[in-house]
């Protein structure tokens, strides 16, 4: 079956949760998995620190530059991530409305290449 990437967009600016609604989303969030998985679907997934851990490996000539932070300022940024193995989709679609009930924010679905040969289509 195809493989699905479901991207939490999280803002990068306003305000953060409060810690109540916070608790809440991440009970949903964990319920929500705990069904991906009894559904076979599951594959893996998780949370990410804020894009500030982040550090990005730029090519430079012949060396590689290391540079703190995310490759681009945003107003978005990846705040977590489920993959999933779901028939095509319309399924993968359907548990990623279930995935923006549960965050609260938007979720990008996006299919894995299917092997080595896909190729990215314009």
């Amino acid at each position: 079956m195809p493989r699905y990437l479901m991207t939490v967009v999280e803002p990068s600016v306003g305000e953060p949760p409060t810690p109540e609604a916070l608790e809440r989303i991440m009970k949903d969030v964990d319920a929500l998995h705990r069904e991906m998985a009894d559904a076979g679907i599951w594959v893996f997934g998780g949370g990410l620190h804020p894009p500030t851990t982040s550090t990005t490996l730029r090519p430079s000539g012949g060396d590689i530059l290391a540079v703190d932070g995310p490759f681009i300022e945003g107003k978005e940024h990846a705040g977590g991530f489920s993959v999933i193995d779901v028939p095509d989709l319309d399924a993968a679609l359907a548990w990623g409305r279930k995935l923006v009930r549960a965050t609260t924010i938007p979720i990008e679905v996006r299919p894995f290449y299917a092997d080595s040969t896909d190729t990215p289509s314009a």
